[in-house]
């Protein structure tokens, strides 16, 4: 991988004279290719079905009897991401360094089956827990962060949720975080009938970006993104004039209103790769599903097909087709497909990943099987 940083583009910003010339400006027509990219592909493989098991974890964890059967978990089953024609218990089943599998009969004598934590997984999960709580003042400012992001400081618990793997929020953050900040947040009900989340005092300090932050010191605000592109990708002469003009353009930070923007003109672009810059910033592994944001278009006050700037920014941005889906991932943030800054809930996923692989593996190989087997043969 190749990594290069544009900072000197535009450090001199224009008068005011030529900033509204450049608001008159339509958006350029340029649109750089798609090159897979192998080692941001290996840092999103994997994720959908760590997320699954780690949200199953996080039910059977919480359930008072620790042991649930499969009918109850099937009613968390579209939180949980899996594909429609893989059968729930079929997912729980290839696990079984994570899940422990046991039955009951019901009253026609029909075997149901009920899934607990194996040992490791139960101690895991509490390690977990502590480091939540032991890290419970930085996701509250990532939630904070987010909320301040977009209008009336206010979001659907719903969209919240589609986010809250990315942020790492706890599974029952509206129960075990919400209630604890009283003085920040509270639950509204919205106009269309659902509950949101609303921010109670915007806090000035938080208000601050994070390529600001990168960037203190700098003169004027016309300041560029870091930006990389995979090896062997080439560049043509015209839209490296482009990208390099683009860079010098004023930067209007994610958390400022943006109303005097003409969404037409390449300034209003530059916002809005601003925003979603600084989204994945506030993400743990800065990566999140493309279809998590699709309904952010009016908080966050963006225009229409809003999601093309992945597109035209593909040295800012990769959209990764793994897993049957497309993830964004922010380059910068990478080394090949090693994460930068690693949150510590990193290596506690890395940890349940480990566990995952080891039982998928020793289950293929008949070693589960065989324990079952001694286990009926004593019971």
């Amino acid at each position: 991988m190749v990594w290069w940083l544009v900072r000197g583009f535009g450090q001199s910003c224009r008068s005011q004279k030529g900033y509204d010339y450049l608001q008159k400006l339509t958006l350029v027509n340029i649109k750089l290719k798609w090159v897979k990219d192998r080692t941001l592909d290996e840092a999103v493989a994997g994720q959908r079905d760590l997320k699954a098991a780690c949200t199953l974890v996080s039910i059977i964890f919480s359930d008072s009897e620790d042991c649930v059967p499969i009918y109850r978990l099937r009613r968390q089953r579209r939180q949980l991401g899996i594909p429609d024609e893989l059968k729930l218990s079929s997912f729980v089943r290839r696990y079984p360094s994570i899940f422990h599998e046991s039955s009951f009969l019901d009253s026609g004598g029909t075997p149901v089956p009920l899934f607990s934590l194996t040992p490791e997984a139960f101690s895991l999960h509490q390690e977990e827990l502590r480091i939540l709580q032991q890290n419970q003042m930085d996701t509250v400012i990532r939630l904070q962060k987010l909320l301040m992001l977009v209008k009336d400081i206010t979001l659907p618990l719903q969209t919240i949720n589609q986010l809250k793997w990315d942020l790492g929020l706890p599974h029952d953050y509206h129960q075990s975080l919400i209630p604890c900040f009283p003085e920040l947040f509270s639950f509204v009900n919205l106009k269309d009938d659902r509950v949101g989340l609303k921010l109670l005092s915007w806090d000035s300090h938080l208000a601050v970006s994070h390529l600001q932050k990168n960037n203190e010191g700098a003169s004027g605000d016309c300041l560029a993104f870091p930006i990389g592109f995979p090896r062997g990708y080439g560049l043509k002469r015209k839209c490296m004039e482009w990208l390099e003009e683009w860079q010098g353009l004023p930067y209007t930070s994610p958390y400022c209103d943006p109303s005097h923007l003409d969404p037409r003109t390449d300034i209003s672009e530059k916002r809005i790769v601003g925003v979603f810059h600084e989204l994945l910033h506030l993400t743990i592994l800065k990566q999140t599903e493309r279809k998590n944001v699709s309904n952010l278009r009016s908080p966050l006050r963006l225009p229409q097909k809003f999601t093309k700037v992945f597109e035209r920014h593909p040295s800012i941005f990769y959209i990764s087709k793994k897993i049957d889906t497309q993830t964004v991932v922010l380059r910068e943030a990478y080394c090949g497909s090693e994460l930068l800054e690693k949150h510590p809930l990193v290596e506690i996923r890395r940890r349940y990943a480990e566990m995952m692989k080891q039982g998928f593996l020793d289950r293929s190989r008949g070693l589960y099987r065989e324990a079952r087997d001694i286990e009926q043969e004593f019971e």
